[in-house]
Parts: C-alpha cells; structure tokens; sequence
C-alpha cells in the first residue's frame, strides 16, 4: 500500500508542470460554469439567488419535484431575482441549469443517474468527468451529482453568489453526542461565507444542539422576525433565537459587518414557516419521539424510526413537504 501510494505522489508530481498550465488554465476557466443569463446578472449587479438541487433529484417524485423547481424560481423572479440553481453535471461544476437541464436532472434520481453530492464529494464526482465524458453522448445518459446544503454554499461562494435559499439545513441528529452525526452543513455554515435562508432544522434533529454548536463554530444565526427558532414544520421549537432580524437591512448590515472583520464563515437566516399544514407533521414528529424514548431507541437508531414513524402516521405528507 506504503509503494503504491508513493508512486501516485510521483506521478502527479512528474505531471505537475504540464497541469499547472494548459489544463489548469483550462479547469480554471470551466470549474465553476455559469448559465449566461447568471453570468449577465452578476456583471451587472443584478441579485442572484443559489438553489439546491438534492430536493430537485431525489427530495420528491417526477412530476412534483419539477413543479416545485419551476414554482421556486418564479417566485424569485417576480421579486426581480434570478435563480441559480447549483448541481454537478458529469462532473463539471455548475450555477444555474436551462429548463432542459432541469427537467432532465428531476428524472435522474429515480433512473439512478444522480448521486447526492455534498462538499467532501465534488472533487471526487469532479474527478470522475474525463471518463464519464469518454462513456455519455446523449443527454438522457447525463449523470448529476445533487447537491446538499453544504455543497451548494460552496458552488455558490465560487461562483460569486451571496444568497442561497432552501427548505431547512441540516443539524445535530437526537442523540449526536454520541453517534456523532452532525450535518456537513454545520461546518460548510462556518467555513463559506453565503447567506443562508431557511426554514430552521426539522425538529426530527436536536434544535438546541444545532444552535449549540452554531454557536462553537462561530456562525452569526439570526430569526427572521421572531425570538424563537423555528422547526422546519412549525415556528415553534423551544428553543430561543441567538438574534432577530427585524428587516432586510438588517441581514445585510449583519452580513456586511463579518465580511469587513475578515470573517470567512457564513451566515443562517431561519424564516418561520406559518403554514398550518405544517401542524400534523409537527404532531406526529412529537409522538414519534415519544414512542423512541418509550421503546429505548437511542444513538444512530433515533432518526431513522422517527422518519418511518412520521411518514405512517401522516400517510406520507411529511416526505411531500
């Protein structure tokens, strides 16, 4: 193993130099690909929005999940937003996806074509693009790497892009403390200086935990317009909120202010959903840890009851929204 590591070590090392010119110029110039009108956009300073695209893949099934694409970015347009929708497309980096694109990345989860990609993995779907390209001509055979929360902050720092919305970020599971299972998207928020605006962490996850170590990490977490901190579901959590945003400016002064202290870390945004649809899902997710503690589940065992618990008893709503 020692031997056929060291010869890799040699190899990339003989093959430097031409790398460091030609097809590092090239890498650079096709790493992060924008769709014109993104590009336009941010010549422009016009405001651009970064978007998901794990929920658009894999979050819901074709048709439902094109719709929700479709409806998420004509929202954003009728505030004057252009949307940028972030994904691995065989293996090239991608900000913002044509209508084609899009409509064929909602049919890849289910044809197997997509992998849920989050930071640790694009260099290593991006590795793989010369022998995908070698392998797929046709656009039906595109193969897409969706991308998480963390990933699309990444992208979306790379691509010059501020602000990324979506549905909730990732957090600590019920009992992390001791399976350790923490979301990436806790260490992307302190690494990658973008905006993320969500509804809060499923109270499926341990909320004071996440806020916990929101907090170690150093990510300035604010709620929009409430003093409590929202679950996803319900804007009630138990939990109280670091800080309130009143306002727009007061996001952006926030945002602002980090950025000219050389703060390289990000920044969570969590809006309360009000939808009272939301309620019976908050409800049976409430049972569901009840029946957990009652039955002894503990550790790793904790999340993966409560999904399958939740989803029965609210007939599958809660995987829909």
């Amino acid at each position: 193993m020692t031997s056929t590591l060291l010869f890799a070590f040699q190899s990339v090392r003989r093959s430097s130099s031409v790398f460091s010119t030609t097809q590092k110029r090239r890498l650079s110039l096709s790493c992060i690909r924008l769709l014109p009108e993104v590009e336009q956009a941010l010549s422009s300073g016009k405001p651009v929005v970064a978007l998901e695209s794990t929920i658009v893949a894999h979050g819901m099934p074709y048709p439902q999940n094109l719709e929700l694409a479709k409806d998420v970015s004509r929202i954003l347009r009728d505030k004057g937003v252009i949307p940028a929708t972030m994904a691995v497309k065989n293996g090239v980096f991608r900000a913002g996806l044509h209508p084609d694109e899009l409509e064929n990345l909602s049919l890849a989860g289910e044809e197997n074509r997509a992998v849920k990609c989050s930071s640790r993995d694009l260099p290593l779907i991006a590795s793989k693009y010369d022998h995908l390209r070698e392998k797929i001509s046709q656009e039906e055979n595109v193969h897409w790497g969706a991308t998480t929360v963390a990933a699309t902050m990444r992208l979306a720092h790379a691509a010059g892009i501020s602000t990324f919305v979506t549905g909730g970020t990732g957090g600590v599971h019920r009992g992390g403390e001791l399976s350790l299972d923490i979301s990436t998207d806790l260490i992307e928020l302190s690494l990658t200086p973008v905006v993320v605006v969500s509804a809060g962490v499923k109270s499926i996850l341990d909320i004071k935990k996440t806020l916990e170590v929101l907090e170690t990490f150093g990510v300035p977490t604010g709620v929009w317009q409430s003093t409590e901190f929202p679950a996803f579901f319900s804007p009630v959590s138990g939990a109280i909120a670091p800080a309130t945003f009143d306002n727009a400016m007061d996001v952006a002064r926030a945002y602002l202010a980090g950025q000219e202290l050389g703060m390289e870390n990000g920044m969570l945004v969590a809006v309360p959903n009000h939808d009272p649809a939301g309620a019976s899902v908050e409800i049976a997710i409430q049972q569901a840890l009840e029946e957990a503690a009652a039955s002894g589940i503990e550790g790793r065992n904790v999340t993966p009851f409560i999904l399958k618990t939740v989803a029965m008893k609210t007939e599958g709503d809660s995987l829909r929204r």
